[in-house]
């Protein structure tokens, strides 16, 4: 789940669907990228890090973060 996203467009005073709509997605699309169901695309990354003013790159941070924390744990159960 990407709450930092949620917080960020929260602090922005959008709902899901006023951010999508500035985007130029569907509000689904957004409302499953920010629960992290969805990956997004670097070029709608760009658009929402606009929108929200910060470096869109966080989102494949979190992503890089994510993946190696799920790497680690299965090294541990292995």
């Amino acid at each position: 789940m990407n709450v930092w996203l949620r917080h960020k467009r929260e602090k922005a005073n959008l709902t899901q669907e006023q951010l999508a709509e500035k985007v130029g997605i569907a509000r689904s699309t957004y409302g499953a990228i920010e629960t992290g169901g969805r990956n997004v695309r670097p070029h709608i990354a760009k658009k929402i890090g606009k929108v929200l003013e910060f470096d869109w790159t966080l989102f494949f941070e979190d992503e890089f973060h994510d993946m190696k924390n799920k790497s680690e744990r299965k090294s541990y159960t292995a």
